[in-house]
């Protein structure tokens, strides 16, 4: 069964692979509960797949654990070790999109977040940048997502407590710049 339709200015249905220099998948954590402390992941790969009705479209990402990067050596070994991401025995953080719904004007693409061998649902907040040609003869598309998710539900339960709360929030916030390169038909 179809959904219906959702109507993008120049949208354009194919295969599109995701273009690491001009793409971020990064997150946000508070810490000590006072500030936010951003970081994001340098080696990744995905795909998406723009179906003639836009709301049966897919995507799916793999991400490399080991890539954190937070801007400080100590933290990013931390975030590696058994106290968080423990990438020795799950080196990847993978997403595989069930849906895409409209809610008003907000597109949201339901999905499975997996880290840590445990899946669990996230739906992302998805816009639709836009669709265009490159300078290489190509043709580029972007998009922007934000989600949240409760780390622990996964497994990446660490905490110190300090005074007046604890060291890392629970919550995180994901956030998402993708810009992806459409296949050329062979």
């Amino acid at each position: 069964m179809t959904s219906p339709a959702v109507s993008i200015p120049g949208y354009i249905a194919g295969t599109w692979d995701l273009d690491p220099v001009h793409s971020t998948i990064g997150f946000i954590a508070r810490h000590l509960m006072v500030s936010k402390v951003r970081g994001q992941f340098t080696s990744f790969e995905a795909q998406i797949v723009t179906a003639p009705n836009p709301l049966d479209s897919t995507a799916t990402a793999t991400i490399d654990l080991s890539s954190v990067n937070t801007g400080n050596e100590m933290r990013d070994n931390d975030l590696r070790s058994t106290n968080f991401f423990d990438v020795e025995t799950h080196p990847k953080m993978t997403f595989v999109s069930t849906g895409i719904r409209q809610e008003g004007e907000n597109l949201l693409v339901d999905g499975e977040l997996t880290i840590r061998g445990v899946t669990k649902p996230v739906t992302l907040a998805v816009d639709v940048n836009g669709f265009g040609p490159d300078p290489f003869g190509g043709t580029r598309a972007g998009f922007s997502a934000i989600a949240e998710i409760d780390r622990t539900d996964f497994g990446v339960s660490f905490n110190a407590p300090v005074p007046g709360g604890v060291m890392v929030s629970e919550r995180i916030q994901i956030e998402i710049e993708a810009e992806a390169v459409l296949r050329k038909e062979e």
